[in-house]
């Protein structure tokens, strides 16, 4: 049974994300324990509200060293929602610029749609080979809340040798719905409220956690 942490920095569906693991066959503990984050089989970042509240709960309890020395090692770390897009360089929202944790190159901003936030649920564009998504046919939904995103995926292929996964989704414009990248990988929607398709998606993660 994979051990995983839920990191606990004051922001996100905690104790849904904790249920949500547990169904799918995981030990969960929800702490904001660096030993314990740093200890488990496959660390979980979660994320509600904005970017600059969640970056600052983050850099109280060491999350950011927490990430970065867990992909050093190259252990599993997932964000979802914000605590995915805490992941990219910067977030601007309104006229606040926050950095974030740096993994990979890219913007949070403000999506331009005709209706935000974007609630509800969407289907996704997943690549060839993704194994977050692995057994899920095209036509499956899930569910999203946010008004920020990724809007332009800004990696160049020739930076890495292999290049991350990009899976996208469309409200008003497309936007980044989910990267997985070696022993980092984030959602935008909401695994855990994602009924049976989230499950399998959080089922997959662990498939890649216990190797």
């Amino acid at each position: 049974m994979a051990r995983i942490v839920v990191l606990d920095y004051g922001s996100g569906n905690l104790r849904s994300a904790e249920r949500a693991l547990r169904r799918v066959g995981a030990d969960v503990t929800v702490t904001a324990d660096a030993d314990a984050a740093l200890e488990a089989d496959g660390l979980v970042v979660p994320g509600v509200g904005a970017f600059a509240a969640c970056m600052s709960g983050l850099q109280e309890i060491g999350g950011p060293r927490i990430i970065e020395r867990r992909l050093a090692g190259g252990r599993p770390v997932l964000g979802i929602c914000v605590g995915m897009q805490v992941l990219f360089d910067l977030g601007v929202e309104w006229d606040e610029r926050t950095e974030g944790c740096g993994q990979w190159p890219g913007t949070v901003e403000r999506l331009k749609a005709d209706v935000l936030p974007h609630m509800g649920w969407n289907t996704v564009q997943a690549p060839v080979g993704s194994a977050l998504f692995h057994g899920l046919d095209a036509d499956t939904r899930f569910y999203f809340v946010h008004s920020f995103g990724v809007r332009r995926w800004e990696m160049a292929e020739s930076e890495v040798l292999r290049p991350p996964l990009v899976t996208w989704a469309h409200h008003g414009e497309d936007f980044v719905a989910a990267v997985e990248n070696g022993a980092l990988a984030a959602t935008q929607f909401h695994p855990e409220k994602s009924g049976d398709a989230g499950a399998a998606v959080l089922q997959n993660w662990l498939r890649d956690v216990v190797g």
